[in-house]
């Protein structure tokens, strides 16, 4: 059931207690009809964040880290989630595990079921077991431990009824025919390409139940034209868009809380209708990680017809597609069993 978040046109207050400045929400467009939808989010506090080390491309030892100003911004993005209206639970860090703090990493759930992580690294691999122990906290009731490697929301984008499955550089292709099988759902492979754009979730977001955003240079070819042949309306982004991690996005329906460098991105959403809502998180980009990495939601189960709410009674069917799975370019079916 679609429930507005906020009433149409009201500006939510993100101001902040210690007189920062709040984020920036673009005006709405006179006419939309965009409608967001209460949504749910687990997030870690980066109370232990640093770049210790190197697992992808933006991380650099070296380089200067303020943890005290990367717990600011995503209090700032808290802040901002909760003034939607939205519901935050917070699960609880752990020494010794800087990049916890990217919650999306943790596991996907759809449908009230959960599939948690198997990290492809081992600096992030005592993760999956705390992620397991948070989503059973935080009331999902079937928390599935994977066999395959996989990086929960980071390398899964959830459309709809249909998952966008990146694979590549961390997510095993063999976890995406496990995931199809444990949530009934229909997953469409996409080949990564760029190792700057190393998970699906810096490269493509979802605008709603229909509609995506993405930068095709992060996929092959094939993914490319199947993301075109899926989303025909998609609004494609810049490679300046992505370099800042705008693709890093979370929309819900309505709002779309965005790296406030994606100049050109925050243009094209409110062009269509969306409310964008820029937002600093440029301490946390120094480890990779944006908006969506900090954020996983939390997706219930379908109402019955008992908690429908005087709603008539209705059978549920599976999605369409489900069980079904695209292989990427050049993956066997062999290798997908």
């Amino acid at each position: 059931m679609s429930v507005p978040a906020v009433p149409d046109g009201r500006r939510p207050d993100v101001s902040v207690a210690d007189g920062r400045q709040p984020p920036l929400m673009q005006p709405a467009p006179e006419q939309t009809d965009r409608q967001a939808t209460r949504r749910r989010f687990l997030m870690t506090p980066p109370t232990h964040f640093e770049v210790a080390y190197a697992i992808n491309a933006w991380m650099d030892p070296s380089a200067p880290v303020d943890r005290q100003r990367a717990i600011r911004q995503w209090e700032d993005l808290v802040a901002v989630y909760e003034s939607l209206g939205h519901d935050v639970v917070r699960a609880t860090p752990a020494p010794g595990l800087p990049d916890m703090v990217f919650a999306a990493n943790g596991g996907v759930v759809v449908g009230g079921i959960a599939v948690g992580a198997r990290f492809a690294t081992p600096q992030r691999a005592p993760e999956a077991a705390l992620y397991r122990e948070a989503l059973s906290d935080a009331g999902i009731e079937v928390v599935h431990e994977p066999s395959y490697v996989n990086e929960g929301e980071g390398d899964y984008v959830v459309v709809g009824d249909t998952i966008l499955a990146g694979t590549g550089f961390r997510t095993d292709i063999r976890a995406h025919a496990e995931l199809a099988r444990l949530t009934g759902r229909e997953v469409v492979s996409l080949r990564l390409v760029d190792p700057r754009f190393y998970h699906l979730d810096v490269a493509v977001f979802a605008l709603d139940d229909d509609n995506v955003a993405y930068y095709p240079g992060a996929f092959d070819d094939v993914g490319r034209a199947e993301l075109a042949r899926r989303y025909p309306d998609a609004i494609v982004a810049s490679e300046q868009d992505a370099l800042v991690l705008g693709l890093n996005a979370v929309s819900d329906g309505r709002h779309v809380v965005v790296a406030h460098e994606a100049d050109h991105l925050v243009h094209r959403l409110a062009e269509r209708g969306y409310v964008p809502i820029p937002i600093d998180l440029s301490e946390l980009r120094k480890s990779g990680g944006g908006v969506k990495c900090c954020t996983l939601e939390l997706r219930p189960a379908p109402e019955t017809p008992d908690q429908s709410l005087g709603h008539e009674a209705f059978d549920l069917h599976p999605a369409p597609g489900a069980y079904d799975l695209h292989p990427a370019p050049g993956v066997t079916q062999e290798e997908l069993s």
